[in-house]
């Protein structure tokens, strides 16, 4: 059982920053963010690899998001610039076994782990 812990959300205006953490119980694997606006699906964001040196992001946010972690911490990272209102969501990090999230690291249903999610709202 992998447990995920994620922090950093919060209430900001648009252009700020939020960096986003998730704890994690192990830094052995494949770790994704995905976030949730209220009446929407649950949409990929990022992804990276147990040892960074993969990563994949969402067409439209690569630019403004970049995926990292800290495997010393089992921690991994969600930094967020020029964040706008649209970006307002509930954001949650996600695991599971690496074969099912190499095959489609955008599909929710191949992550077996999530945390409880922190919302990130921005303001216009």
């Amino acid at each position: 059982q992998v447990q995920l812990v994620e922090s950093g959300g919060g209430l900001v205006q648009a252009g700020d920053s939020l960096r986003l953490s998730c704890a994690a119980s192990t830094s052995f694997y494949y770790m994704g963010w995905f976030r949730q606006a209220p009446g929407k699906e649950r949409e990929f964001v990022a992804v990276m690899s147990p040892t960074g040196g993969n990563t994949n992001y969402a067409a439209a946010l690569k630019g403004r998001f970049t995926i990292s972690r800290d495997n010393a911490k089992n921690t991994v990272y969600l930094q967020m610039n020029d964040l706008k209102p649209e970006d307002t969501a509930v954001y949650y990090c996600a695991t599971g076994w690496e074969g099912l999230i190499r095959a489609a690291h955008w599909s929710p249903r191949n992550y077996a782990y999530w945390g409880q999610g922190t919302q990130v709202t921005v303001s216009s």
